[in-house]
């Protein structure tokens, strides 16, 4: 193998597909980054057996190869050296890479590329185009929901269900709910139910935000492996299996009382609320009330720690319905606002012992159910 390429270049390449690479693992070879030339650009995998990532990255190829090297010691030799060309060299049935940029040289020791995991081919099963700024938003206010233990495999996932013209992403995590509609330019064929490991969404979503060609998604025929291909750039992923919770009964069908408020001033007075609450379990109370005639409703946002202190804000809002008041864990509710893009929001409950519900004003394909929180008023 011998080829050349820019330093920025392969430094982005490795810092993308770095992400999969496998951390603790009893394959050392996973700990590796596969190096090869594809169809004159170079190829770069990496892969944990849960997700794979490979990205293409322009060169100048002189003679075809690959190998695989540690991963680390690759991508931290390469950030340390100067924005130049870098010149990449393979001998014939040698494991030794030499690399030279600039006034830099260096001889990597790698593994046969042979014994590198095979990156599962993705293809049999349904697919679709999703435009890249709709998929990020999607992602960004579902994904968060998702629990980060194990003991429920299921709720580490996203359930995605594709219907008709109609992609849902939805994540619990059994304090909170999160769903998404997201509606697609072409019908789906055949109604498929999956749930997509919350990692790989976190992947695919940090890659779109340069993205600007549509996304296309695969299935595999038995549905167990997802692709997402990206301009230069393809993760795979293997799903969870099992079945997830019926989301749907979760959402109150209706409430008694409702408060619109600036997301930026909720989301606010809730930071301020949780510095108190870090020493009262996390509790932040929220309390409404409708406005007289000529004076608007208002929402007040407190805090309190036992022999510490405590906090109330006040927020203007419209208040329609009764008088109110409910309490949620400040982190939850801090991780939903920061996910809305501004504007306004509506909270709904209908009892301080039902959940609430948060939608974003004008928009109807997104709601956000989070559990209250028992206290004594």
């Amino acid at each position: 193998m011998k080829l050349s390429c820019l330093q920025e270049n392969l430094a982005r390449g490795l810092g993308i597909v770095g992400r999969a690479v496998a951390t603790r693992t009893t394959l050392p070879i996973t700990g590796h980054v596969l190096i090869a030339t594809e169809g004159g650009r170079l190829k770069l995998s990496a892969t944990n057996l849960e997700i794979a990532l490979t990205c293409w990255i322009g060169a100048q190829v002189e003679e075809e190869g690959a190998i695989t090297i540690p991963a680390r010691l690759l991508t931290d030799f390469v950030n340390s050296l100067p924005t130049e060309k870098i010149d990449m060299r393979l001998p014939e049935r040698s494991r030794q890479l030499r690399l030279v940029c600039a006034r830099n040289e260096a001889t990597i020791g790698g593994m046969d590329a042979d014994d590198f995991p095979p990156i599962p081919r993705v293809e049999g099963g349904a697919g679709m185009e999703i435009d890249p700024k709709s998929l990020h938003q999607a992602m960004t206010q579902v994904v968060f929901a998702a629990a980060t233990d194990d003991s429920r495999p299921v709720l580490t996932g996203v359930h995605t269900l594709m219907e008709d013209a109609d992609l849902t992403f939805a994540a619990a995590d059994g304090f909170r709910l999160s769903v998404y509609h997201l509606p697609l330019p072409k019908a789906i064929s055949e109604r498929t139910e999956i749930i997509i490991p919350a990692r790989a969404l976190n992947e695919v979503n940090r890659l779109l935000s340069d993205e600007e060609e549509p996304v296309q998604m695969t299935l595999n025929a038995n549905k167990t492996q997802v692709l997402f291909r990206l301009k230069n750039v393809e993760l795979v992923s293997q799903l969870i299996q099992g079945t997830f919770p019926n989301y749907s009964q979760l959402i109150p069908q209706g409430h008694t009382s409702k408060a619109v408020v600036s997301v930026a001033d909720f989301l606010r007075e809730t930071r301020i609320a949780s510095i108190f609450a870090r020493d009262g379990s996390g509790i932040v109370r929220i309390q409404f009330a409708p406005g007289e005639e000529l004076t608007p409703g208002k929402m007040t946002i407190a805090a309190r720690a036992e022999e510490i202190g405590d906090n109330l804000g006040e927020l203007d809002a419209v208040v329609e319905g009764e008088e109110a008041k409910i309490a949620f864990n400040g982190k939850y509710l801090q991780d939903v606002l920061q996910v809305l893009e501004g504007g306004q929001v509506a909270l709904e409950m209908t009892s301080s012992s039902s959940p609430g519900v948060l939608r974003p004003v004008g928009v109807e394909n997104y709601v956000h159910v989070i559990m209250p929180m028992f206290v004594q008023w």
